[in-house]
């Protein structure tokens, strides 16, 4: 019996092309909801940068389960964990000598430095508001629980060998993000089903990306967008249509059929 559901937002709850939630994904948060299902957000992104939506949700994994919390007022912090220090201060310095473009997200803003192109280029894929641009030396001793890194992905190993304390998740071609070791949307799954008292077994989850492949795998039932690559495909239980095709609400359907 599925009891919670966990949501991906970029190219999973949003479309890439419209950037909002659709018809079929309502119609099916209210046949998960009139069933008793507990709906939660779990993203790359930091609160700031979740837009309202005409769905609801009882908890928020954000930041690739950096920091998990309960909705409402007061809102209840069920992980927090932070990039430690010294290597956030690395991946300052490393941006500055390679003159790349870097966000920094802390639990409750954002900012980022030496904007380019690609930057530019990604926030209107993303549709999200540009943080506030600041020297890159203003990025130091920041408490970071993520930070991107526009780069190609030939750069990854080089950084992740030089973040010894942390790991990076890719999703997408032109940039990755950067998260504490250990932190994951399964990481966020399992305190949130902690927190309800909820099994591994009764969960459902729905993503598209390279940093939701440990969440579909840790959940009872994984289901991949149809617009995800083979790699997310190939780790989950199931694979749905894509993101403009109803992905979401035909796979409600079929489950609760």
């Amino acid at each position: 019996m599925i009891k919670a559901a966990f949501f991906d937002i970029d190219g999973t709850l949003l479309s890439f092309k419209t950037h909002r939630v659709s018809e079929g994904t309502i119609r099916a948060f209210r046949l998960l909801h009139d069933n008793g299902i507990r709906t939660f957000i779990s993203s790359g992104r930091p609160m700031v940068l979740i837009p309202p939506m005409p769905v609801g949700f009882e908890g928020y994994i954000t930041m690739n389960g950096g920091l998990v919390f309960t909705a409402g007022s007061p809102r209840h912090t069920l992980l927090s964990n932070p990039i430690p220090a010294e290597d956030s201060n690395r991946w300052v310095d490393y941006a500055k000598e390679h003159n790349l473009c870097t966000m920094v997200f802390t639990a409750d803003s954002m900012m980022a430095s030496q904007p380019n192109d690609i930057g530019m280029k990604i926030r209107e894929q993303l549709e999200f508001e540009m943080p506030p641009m600041v020297p890159i030396d203003d990025l130091r001793d920041k408490q970071a629980y993520q930070l991107i890194a526009i780069m190609p992905a030939d750069r990854d190993q080089e950084v992740g060998t030089l973040l010894s304390h942390c790991r990076l998740p890719r999703w997408h071609p032109a940039f990755t993000d950067i998260v504490a070791c250990g932190n994951s949307k399964a990481a966020g799954m399992e305190a949130i089903c902690r927190h309800y008292g909820i099994r591994q077994d009764e969960t459902l989850a729905f993503g598209d990306g390279g940093n939701d492949v440990e969440m579909l795998q840790w959940a009872g039932i994984g289901v991949a967008m149809g617009n995800a690559d083979d790699r997310v495909k190939a780790c989950a239980d199931m694979v749905t249509t894509d993101v403009d095709n109803e992905g979401i609400e035909n796979a409600v359907n079929r489950l609760l059929a």
